[in-house]
């Protein structure tokens, strides 16, 4: 039982020599002079030293007839001057054994007084020879005793006295108790936590001491072990007592390591970042603040009593409690236990009081911290400040902004006749009228008026702390004159304690001093309760009383010493002792007095008029706040008075009907059926309809008013103005919500009810209809910030769609994505899914993320979202764990899904590899107000859109009901199969919420097991469902179930309202914490930019049915193009190298200074180009943002790159050996080349000797003429000239030879039909029908319905044979040695038998066959695609091995050597003339094929078409296409796209070099001249140089000189055989160089065709590059895969946008309709199709179902939005119509709304298409 005691207060009396003490107002013993004789009271002792004291003056010495009867615990202090000290002591000890008798001589202390400055020790001496003289008591003071110092030191050695005459006392030991009473009894009224800090009256404030139970525990002298350094000097004016006051709290905050945060105010942002996890125990003072806010916001109520890890050396070593020096010396221990004083050093330990903690922490707090701390204080059904005195001035501070956010529920019970109404209240804590009960403490007493307070509110909780809780200590700084506030809420049932909600106030601190704040709570009181220690007039207290009783406000005066029971003294006045009373009894009369007189008329308390009391500071008088509110108040002026539905319709008219509209209509959008492209264009016209209505009323006030203060004001007052929005806004809708949510409550009931009966009937179903009305009505009841963000993205995403841009300035919705991103920065969630609406407003978040990057930057996330069933506590918990701000009152349950960023604090950001922890709050899977199929469907959609979004997804199960556990566990698994269809990889962890028992092992493993059964049964089930071959939930995810599944106790550790938050719920959100953040680690997240792709992606998909197939990984697409564009760079510097290689290997072969080719040697020679390509290649792979991704594809691109090369090498291997092989075939030819120039030199040398007089040259070339003719003859004699071939004459030949008539041929070279033969569209005139295949009726159905006999899906067969052949042929052509071994008509047979059997193959799987003319006009088509390869071979076969054309090359070469010599040049004039000609070819060659490839390196490098990937070129051939309007070039595109693509390349190039770019091409050409130019310079130099020194001939120089030009240039065979007799080398260096200015000059004008005459043609070499792709078309469109790599499995093929089927002429069967849909738009419809025209029917959502060619291509659902083939279709639709035979009517119809698209919008949306 606890009881109250009353101890008999202290008495001091005083005795001596008056003139001993300064008597003075400031005097702490005695501050008047009256000589009274009688016991007073004395309060600055009590200040001082927090014990009641009373002092009695006989001081002179008084007779004995004028003294009063003295209580037996007095206590004499003889006061004496120091000058007179032995005699005053003498008289004074014989005045009170005279007097009062010598037992009183026991209870002396003496006191010497002196001045400031004197000293005492002489005077103590003579005292000392004094015989009855103790030095322990005697005690020195100044007279004027003002030193609060020295007076706590003067009772310290009266306890010390007390204690050692208790043990003496008639021989027996004598507890302290009899002599001093009880440290509570000493120690008085609350003396942890009421106990006055700094009492304040009308002249200075005063300064008292608690005591703390641990610390005030008899010493071995029996006395008080008072702490001096924790008690503090009294003040004796008021600068001094400032000075000390500013001190104390000084060294609170500094030991708290706060000293920097009075002005530096810790921010709400500071404690929305992710900090180290908070730990349990060994928390340093200096971060108990800290530490105490953390775990505030985690809901743990224990974080006022964090345990502060104790500055010891050495822990282990240290001892729980002292050791006596006896237990170490063996002394007589039975001495030592009865000796006083007992030598041990106890260590002081250094608490901080828990509430001086939590109010350092509110102090040190900026405004929305101080709210955040409040509002967590409430849900932990803790007391919160209302008046707060400021440490630092002597104001008086009410934090009512603090409050503002504060919403309290309560149940009201009424019973009338017999029935019981429970009414649910729910509103804004400062706007509800509550009756107030304030307690006051008047005086000092020893019980605990806090604890009474808390069996008043709730017995199970401290609601206010008292002394008695865990961590309290004997000083407190912060707490006196603070007064707390806690509401009484009821839950409406039978032991409530109230039945209506009743705010208690509580008063810290003795009332009689904090007189403001009593004077203030009482005027706004309902019930006054007064505690006191006795009820009698000669108290202090008295006035107080009386005033309060003879006011109207009621009263209960509670008294310390008194047992009687409650009376009532006259009404509403009531008095109840407390002597020996427990404090059950206690509380419960109370709670009777309170009820009855709370039952009559009674005034009310509204926490919004504490801004109306005067005197006091409000925190919202601050003018950033009122800035804020004034802002605010413009927006609530507006809509004051209307209903919430009302304000909605008016003034948020974009998110209401016309939102939801366009959601439903948009949905059906991605479910057509019927006329797809028809409906889709009305359905697309409807959408833009809406949103131009939805700009029509983007203009209300209140969205301008929002919208301006968002842009105007600074972010502070922004942040006030934002909170007091969302405070107003809440207001207005109270009544309402309150209302609904009762009903609702009600009606939920019914419902579980009548369900667990299993009630069938129409009861249920009225009830659940109820609910629905009632849900729909709480929606639109509920009205919040988030509304109003709603609205804003409404507004933008109608006029961004209309693209509405103001041609004068930016338009203000421009700018709210940029304000919504500093909102989303500053910890503000954003909506992601509107619940209402259930869509995702994908334009909106798109460019709000893309705001929140440009301000960020591209920043690391990792993403963490929740599911679960609704009401299931998912949002308490992330606001627990992460201190977030998502709606989780009654009535503001989530809906949709919000996001909120979440930052990594810098201590911690180092150990992750992200910068922000993305949050994403849902609402509940199985809403009551859905059900059915529609629940079904929107939580699939849910939990697939939140687990693919999230890198971690928390599954809360909530409760232990398996049902309920079921159906999530089914969501969420299939969710989770979904995205490993689509290779997406998110981890997840179960929460399991409200388990009973979380410490029982045992039973969590059967949980875990069943749980794991469960998981793996329902992956089982949804494999089914998904066509999945998986058998457990392993299989799906990585999943432990020993690792990720956590159980949560219960939220509540009680019954709501009143109940704190279990602490056990606490410690699972920071275990969870914990293991959310270990697993982070092992992750990198995804970048903004990343995420916001995949919220496109992933909602796009859901719009479809079929999710997996639907499915386009954007972020995935564009990190993969860019490796092709890398791959690109790669391959190009590959081929780039390999050419030049070729090169200078071709040249040396060319010139027979090379006759074999090693494949290693071109490896070796490759080897540092493909090393650096690898090294490229790795740091792309590991350093690029996206690395993470990469991974998956950089295996095969390492493969593709090695496969690369090795073809490279194999390809040049090749050509070169063939090379060679032609060298080889003319080395005799070559031989006689030789011989013939080395004669042909020596006789033009005899013979120009002869001829030296001549001078005409006309006689010089008749003697030349003669001497070539001469020579040739000689050397051709044996020698036929290769004769030229005859094309047209052999085609014919061979087509004769096997059987066509010459009519045949002749018709068909004469209408040229088969040169476009490829690309005809009907094919319908080449066939006939079998004999056997139906006969004369096969033969009228060929004639009246062509369609069924030879229907659209034969006409592409018959085209693929076309190209098949053709390809093949022209390989087969290619392979054949023409420029080595010259031609022969059997190739062109080969090609016309391969012909043969193609067709026959295809014959023999057809019931038709072809007429002739198809095989001559296919044959012919052939001939002539080979034609151009087959005389440029010949041409180069002719050029290298008919001597006839080899010696007119040369016959004006030897003719310009043969005049030289004629008109008398020397030898090495003439060799220099020849080694200039030599070196011109060479060098021109050279020049050519350098400039080739470079010019070719240039385009891919900058020219827009080329230096990109396959998509990027496939986007500007079509922009080509368009530019030029010709059909016919977009027929040979949609039916050989390879072939129009090469020839678009060519076109490019040919314009790069001759028109746009030409002086770019001509600078490039210029660079190599001037490069081969310094090459020839240098080597002539230096041969020359090296020949002279080592004075070599004719031939060590050439040899030299070809040496040193290597491998730049390679020279011709130079024979010396004629030219021995050159010596002179610097000669011979001169003439060479002035030939190398002419040579120099005429290459200067070399034109550019000349580059394009070279071997390697620019063009050639980027198509080699560029078309070395995937060329693949889709089965449905014939749109080309846009895959960079030829072979790219697994990747199936894919393009962006697909075209409309008809474009290929695709159309319905049995009709000539041509199909007008795109096959994007068909795979999310409910059609069917035929695969290659077979009879059987596949549905296109299942369309890789029908096998090859469908199964290897994605294609994706996307709308058809592109505008290109649109615009192609009704630009050519006559020319289609007729080209294919067909019509777009009936169901191929063209949409009205495409003729509206222009060229330029088909060319700009290709840009698009490169942008997905």
């Amino acid at each position: 039982m606890f009881c109250f005691s009353v101890t008999p207060p202290l008495t001091l009396v005083l005795i001596g020599n008056k003139k001993s003490i300064e008597i003075g107002s400031k005097n702490i013993l005695l501050d008047h002079d009256q000589e009274i004789h009688e016991k007073e009271f004395s309060s600055r002792l009590y200040d001082l030293l927090g014990r009641q004291i009373s002092v009695i003056n006989l001081l002179g010495l008084p007779s004995i007839d004028t003294i009063p009867e003295f209580p037996e615990d007095c206590i004499f202090i003889l006061l004496i001057s120091n000058d007179q000290q032995e005699n005053q002591y003498s008289s004074g000890l014989q005045w009170l054994e005279k007097t009062l008798g010598k037992d009183h001589s026991s209870y002396v202390m003496t006191v010497v007084t002196h001045d400031s400055e004197e000293i005492c020790e002489n005077e103590l001496q003579k005292l000392k020879a004094t015989s009855v003289f103790s030095e322990k008591r005697y005690h020195t003071c100044t007279r004027s005793m003002t030193d609060g110092n020295e007076i706590i030191a003067l009772l310290e050695k009266i306890d010390d006295m007390v204690s050692e005459n208790s043990r003496v006392t008639e021989g027996k030991q004598v507890s302290p108790e009899e002599t001093l009473k009880t440290v509570e009894e000493m120690v008085t009224d609350e003396e942890f936590e009421d106990a006055p800090e700094y009492i304040k009256d009308d002249n200075c404030t005063h300064r008292q001491t608690e005591v703390s139970p641990e610390q005030c525990q008899p010493t071995d002298k029996g006395a008080l072990n008072m702490d001096r350094n924790r008690l503090k000097a009294l003040c004796n004016s008021s600068e001094k007592e400032g000075k000390v006051l500013q001190k104390e709290s000084d060294e609170l905050f500094k030991a708290l390591d706060l000293q920097n945060k009075s002005k530096t105010k810790w921010t709400q942002k500071e404690f929305l970042q992710i900090r180290r996890p908070v730990t349990q125990t060994g928390i340093s003072i200096k971060d108990l603040a800290e530490a105490f806010l953390q775990r505030l916001m985690m809901l743990d109520y224990r974080a006022r009593y964090i345990p502060v890890q104790q500055e010891s050396s050495d822990v282990n070593n240290s001892q729980a409690v002292p050791v006596s020096d006896s237990a170490v010396t063996g002394d007589d221990d039975l001495d030592a236990l009865f000796t006083t004083n007992v030598d041990i050093d106890q260590s002081k330990e250094n608490h901080v009081h828990p509430m001086d903690v939590q109010m350092a922490a509110f102090h040190c707090s900026d405004s929305f911290l101080q709210q955040k701390m409040i509002t967590k204080l409430s849900q932990c059904q803790y007391a919160l400040p209302l008046l707060v005195p400021d440490p630092l001035t002597s104001n008086i501070d009410c934090p009512l902004w603090t409050f503002r956010q504060l919403t309290k529920t309560w149940k009201i019970s009424t019973t009338k006749e017999n029935a019981t109404t429970v009414t649910m209240k729910s509103m804004p804590i400062y706007k509800a009228q509550t009756p107030m009960v304030s307690f006051f403490r008047l005086g000092s007493m020893s019980l605990s008026k806090s604890q009474l307070m808390n069996a008043l509110i709730n017995d199970r909780h401290d609601t206010f702390f008292h002394r008695n809780c865990k961590g309290s200590t004997k000083s407190r700084h912060l707490m006196d004159g603070v007064a707390e506030i806690a509401w009484y809420c009821p839950a409406g049932k039978d032991n409530d304690f109230f039945t209506d909600c009743i705010a208690f106030c509580n008063l810290h601190g003795d009332s009689l001093v904090n007189v403001k704040q009593r004077e203030i709570l009482t005027e706004m009181s309902s019930v006054i309760v007064v505690l006191v220690l006795t009820l009698e007039k000669s108290q202090e207290s008295t006035s107080v009383i009386s005033m309060l009783y003879k006011s109207s406000k009621p009263l209960i005066i509670l008294i310390a010493d008194n047992e009687c029971s409650a009376v009532q003294m006259k009404p509403q006045k009531y008095k109840l002792g407390l002597k020996e009373r427990s404090q059950t009894d206690v509380s419960e009369e109370l709670k009777k007095i309170i009820k009855s007189l709370l039952s009559g008329p009674h005034t009310s308390f509204r926490l919004e008029t504490m801004a109306d009391v005067s005197g006091i500071k409000v925190d919202e008088d601050q003018k950033i706040c009122q800035k804020g509110k004034s802002a605010a108040m413009k927006i609530i002026e507006l809509i004051e008075g209307m209903d919430v539905a009302e304000i909605k319709d008016t003034f948020l008219p974009c998110q209401g009907q016309l939102w939801s509209n366009w959601c439903k209509i948009n949905k059906e959008l991605h479910h057509l059926k019927g006329d797809i492209e028809k409906e889709k264009d009305q359905k697309t016209n409807q959408l833009r309809k809406l949103r131009q209505k939805q700009c029509k009323a983007s203009k209300s006030k209140l969205m301008r008013l929002f919208t301006q203060s968002l842009q105007s004001l600074p972010p502070e007052e922004r942040e006030y103005f934002l909170t007091w929005t969302q405070i107003l806004i809440d207001a207005l809708s109270t009544d309402d919500l309150s209302s609904i949510l009762q009903k609702y409550d009600k009606t939920w009931s019914e419902v579980l009810v009548l369900k667990k009966k299993h009630d069938e009937s129409d009861n249920l179903k009225d009830k659940q209809t109820e609910l629905e009305q009632l849900s729909k009505k709480l929606q639109s009841a509920t009205f919040g910030l988030e509304h109003i963000f709603r609205e804003m993205g409404q507004i933008y995403e109608a006029h961004q769609t209309l693209r509405k841009l103001s041609l004068s300035r930016q338009p203000d919705w421009t700018k709210y994505p940029e304000l919504a991103a500093d909102l989303m920065i500053s910890g503000h969630p954003m909506e992601l899914m509107d619940g209402d609406a259930g869509h995702v407003p994908l334009i909106w978040i798109s460019s709000l993320l893309k705001e929140v990057i440009k301000k960020l930057g591209d920043q690391r996330v990792f993403v963490l979202s929740v599911l679960g069933v609704q009401s299931s506590g998912k949002s308490t918990m992330l606001n627990a764990m992460f201190g977030l701000q998502f709606a989780v009152s009654a009535g503001r349950c989530t809906k949709g899904a919000y996001m909120q960023l979440v930052k990594l604090s810098e201590e911690i950001k180092d150990n992750y590899k992200f910068d922000y922890i993305l949050v994403v709050d849902t609402e509940g899977l199985r809403a009551l107000e859905l059900e059915g199929n529609a629940t079904l469907h929107h939580d699939n959609e849910l939990a697939t859109f939140v687990v693919g979004l999230g890198n971690m997804t928390l599954i809360n199960i909530f409760g232990e009901n398996p049902a309920d556990m079921q159906d999530v566990l089914q969501i969420v698994v299939q969710a989770f199969m979904r995205m490993k269809k689509v290779e997406l990889s998110p981890s997840c962890v179960f929460v399991h919420q409200n388990v009973t028992d979380i410490t029982a092992a045992e039973k969590n493993m059967d949980g875990k097991r069943r749980l794991q059964e469960k998981l793996d049964k329902m992956t089982q089930l949804a494999a089914k469902e998904e066509v999945c071959d998986v058998e457990c939930f392993s299989d799906v995810i990585a999943f432990d179930v020993q690792k990720d599944v956590k159980y949560f106790a219960q939220l509540w550790e009680g019954s709501p309202p009143m109940a704190p938050p279990n602490p056990g719920y606490s410690e699972s959100v920071q275990e969870l914490k914990s293991i959310i953040l270990s697993k982070a680690k092992q992750s990198t997240g995804i970048t903004l930019s990343h995420f916001s792709n995949k919220i496109q992606d992933l909602w796009n998909a859901l719009m479809n049915e079929q999710f997996v197939f639907s499915f386009k990984n954007t972020q995935e697409i564009a990190v993969y193009r860019k490796l092709e564009v890398q791959y690109g760079n790669w391959t190009w510097a590959l081929r780039s190298e390999m050419l030049n290689i070729e090169n200078q290997l071709y040249l040396r072969i060319e010139k027979g200074q090379l006759d074999k080719v090693d494949k290693n040697d071109l490896i070796k020679e490759m080897s540092k180009t493909y090393e650096d390509v690898t090294k490229s290649m790795t740091a792309y792979f590991e350093d690029d943002k996206d690395k993470e991704m990469l991974v998956q594809w950089r295996g095969q691109f390492e493969n593709k790159i090695k496969e690369f090369h090795e073809e490279l090498v194999r390809g040049v291997k090749r050509k070169l050996d063939e090379v060679i092989q032609q060298n080889n075939a003319r080395k005799m030819l070559d031989k006689k080349k030789t011989e013939f120039e080395n004669n042909l030199l020596q006789k033009s040398k005899e013979l120009a000797h002869q001829l030296k007089s001549i001078d005409d040259e006309e006689e010089l070339k008749a003697q030349f003429s003669t001497i070539w003719s001469h020579r040739v003859k000689e050397l051709t004699s044996d020698t036929k000239p290769i004769e030229n071939i005859n094309l047209e004459k052999d085609q014919i030949a061979v087509l004769q030879e096997l059987g066509v008539e010459w009519r045949l041929i002749d018709e068909s070279k004469r209408s040229k039909r088969y040169k476009s033969l490829s690309q005809h569209g009907n094919y319908f005139y080449y066939i006939t029908t079998k004999k056997s295949a139906g006969g004369v009726w096969k033969m009228f159905k060929m004639t009246v319905f062509p369609h069924e006999v030879f229907p659209h899906e034969e006409q592409k067969q018959v085209k693929l044979l076309i190209n098949e052949v053709e390809q093949e042929c022209l390989s087969v052509i290619k392979s054949k040695p023409v420029a080595t071994r010259g031609f022969t008509s059997t190739y062109l047979k080969e090609l016309a038998q391969h012909i043969k059997l193609h067709i026959e193959k295809f014959e023999s799987q057809r019931n038709y066959v072809f007429k002739k003319e198809f095989s001559v006009d296919l044959s012919l088509h052939v001939f002539d695609r080979a034609e151009g390869w087959i005389l440029n071979s010949f041409k180069i076969y002719r050029q290298k091995n008919d001597v006839f054309t080899y010696l007119d090359t040369k016959k004006n070469e030897y003719y310009n050597i043969f005049r030289s010599f004629c008109k008398g040049s020397s030898s090495a004039v003439v060799f220099g003339e020849i080694m200039c000609e030599k070196l011109k070819v060479s060098a021109v060659e050279a020049v050519c094929n350098k400039t080739g490839v470079d010019i070719a390196g240039q385009m891919m490098c900058s020219f827009p078409a080329f230096n990109g990937n396959r998509l990027n070129l496939e986007k500007h051939v079509l922009a080509s296409l368009a530019e030029k309007e010709d059909f016919n070039i977009f027929i040979t595109y949609i039916q050989n796209p390879r072939a129009q693509v090469e020839a678009f390349i060519k076109e490019q190039v040919n314009e790069y070099m001759f028109m746009t770019q030409k002086v770019k091409a001509q600078d490039i050409l210029k660079k190599n001249i001037e490069e081969i130019s310094r090459v020839i310079s240098q080597a002539l130099f230096e041969a020359t140089e090296k020949i002279k020194h080592i004075k070599g001939n004719i031939e060590m120089w050439v040899e030299e000189f070809s040496r040193k030009l290597k491998p730049k240039l390679i020279l011709d065979t130079v024979s010396c055989q004629n030219f021995s007799d050159i010596n002179n080398f610097d000669f011979l260096k001169e003439e060479i160089e002035k030939g190398l200015k002419r040579i120099t000059t005429e290459m200067s004008k070399l034109s550019l065709e000349k580059v394009n005459d070279c071997r390697h043609k620019p063009d050639q070499i980027l198509i080699d590059q560029l078309c070395n792709c995937c060329w693949e078309t889709c089965p449905f469109c014939a749109a080309v895969c846009t895959n960079t790599l030829k072979d790219h499995r697994p990747e199936k093929h894919s393009v962006p946008f697909h075209r409309p089927n008809g474009v290929r002429s695709w159309h319905y069967r049995g009709t000539d309709d041509l199909v007008i849909d795109f096959c994007t738009t068909l795979v999310a419809s409910d059609g069917n199709f035929h695969p290659n025209e077979s009879d059987c029917l596949v549905p296109y959502k299942q369309y890789p179902t029908a096998g090859e060619p469908y199964a290897s291509w994605s294609i994706t659902a996307d709308n058809s939005k592109l505008a290109f083939w649109k615009w192609f279709v009704c630009h050519s639709q006559k020319e289609l119509e007729q080209y294919y035979n067909k019509k777009f009517q009936g169901h191929g119809e063209i949409p009205q709304d495409w003729k509206n698209f222009s060229k330029d919008d088909a060319i700009e949306s290709l840009n698009e298409m490169c942008s997905l």
